[in-house]
């Protein structure tokens, strides 16, 4: 599938990547690596060269080339731990027993104080490394819809990973650009995913809204339960515009035809926080599924008719008075029960 960041083909459908999970991050027999002290610079030697078996290296030998890198290029001085390097965000991400040994293009470097030169060198010379993201100063995407938006810089390379969450009918693959999106950690089990599925069970909805989306995880997980129609909506482009490609992505757990996109990439960057809803993408068969870019507050019953249930996932969740304003004003608006992942 093609990735809208790269151009390449970054993007797969989730039967296929999760065919190459068993054996992804696991070595082979002739792999052999150094477990480092993350507290403690790494060790003034030269980090392992990957497996000439499998390709494969441990983790920590990947940082720690990572690290001599960056104090090559003077972004550390050499007396910081080896995890001040930065986060490594594993793609795919999922719940993992041990440490990983990484494929080429499995990791995407989150760091504070990489600079482009050090980034550069990452891509093209440490395999395992996908692409580079400084970060910034806050969580990417927007609190508010006249919120100032938030996003890291990439700085070499693609930084689009997946993320793999459980449900009870199946896992759903969740592919975002990771300066553009927030960071979740997938574990053995997803307390937003279990409340919804608890939800689900309880109050049976023949249409389902996640209002605030992100990249689709709730919408996706709801159609893949066999709710009848699901709509997701988000007013920052990057998350209405994933949720629309793991739309795609998944397909094949959902009882849909072909998924139809609106509004590509490109056309939502331009229009970055949406007031008015607008359709990014629309699939169609036993089960119907919409992907909307727009203000929540903007949605009402002639819109979206017939609404049984919503999620409301706000990045404000501790502000109560506007969540609680903005709760009766969808239910005036819009209607059906709402609950808070």
């Amino acid at each position: 599938m093609h990735c809208p960041v790269c151009g390449h083909d970054c993007v797969t459908d989730a039967r296929e990547l999760l065919q190459t999970l068993p054996e992804r991050f696991v070595p082979c027999p002739d792999c052999m690596g150094l477990v480092y002290d993350k507290r403690l610079p790494p060790p003034d030697i030269d980090p392992a060269e990957p497996c000439p078996s499998c390709g494969k290296r441990f983790i920590d030998e990947v940082f720690a080339h990572i690290y001599q890198v960056m104090a090559v290029e003077d972004d550390l001085t050499g007396a910081e731990p080896l995890a001040g390097a930065g986060t490594p965000l594993i793609h795919p991400g999922f719940a993992m027993r041990k440490a990983p040994y990484l494929p080429p293009g499995s990791l995407i470097l989150l760091s504070g104080t990489v600079g482009e030169r050090a980034a550069a060198r990452l891509v093209a010379e440490v395999p395992e490394v996908k692409g580079v993201i400084r970060a910034g100063s806050g969580i990417p995407g927007i609190t508010d819809t006249d919120a100032e938006p938030m996003t890291h810089t990439l700085l070499a390379g693609c930084d689009v990973r997946a993320d793999i969450f459980p449900t009870r009918a199946g896992p759903v693959v969740i592919y975002k650009q990771q300066s553009t999106l927030h960071i979740e950690f997938p574990r053995d089990h997803n307390e937003k995913i279990l409340t919804l599925e608890r939800e689900i069970g309880r109050r049976r909805p023949r249409t389902f809204v996640d209002a605030c989306s992100g990249a689709g995880t709730l919408g996706i997980a709801a159609a893949r339960a066999g709710v009848q129609h699901v709509v997701c909506n988000d007013a920052w482009y990057a998350a209405a515009s994933w949720a629309a490609c793991n739309l795609q992505v998944n397909r094949e757990f959902l009882d849909i035809g072909e998924v139809t996109v609106h509004r590509s990439y490109d056309d939502l960057r331009r229009h970055p926080v949406a007031q008015d809803p607008v359709v990014v993408a629309t699939a169609t068969g036993a089960q119907e599924v919409e992907v909307y870019q727009g203000d929540l507050r903007l949605f009402d019953a002639a819109l979206l008719p017939g609404v049984d249930l919503a999620a409301l996932d706000l990045f404000e969740k501790k502000d109560a008075k506007k969540v609680g304003r903005i709760i009766a004003a969808w239910q005036t608006r819009v209607g059906g029960d709402i609950f808070i992942p």
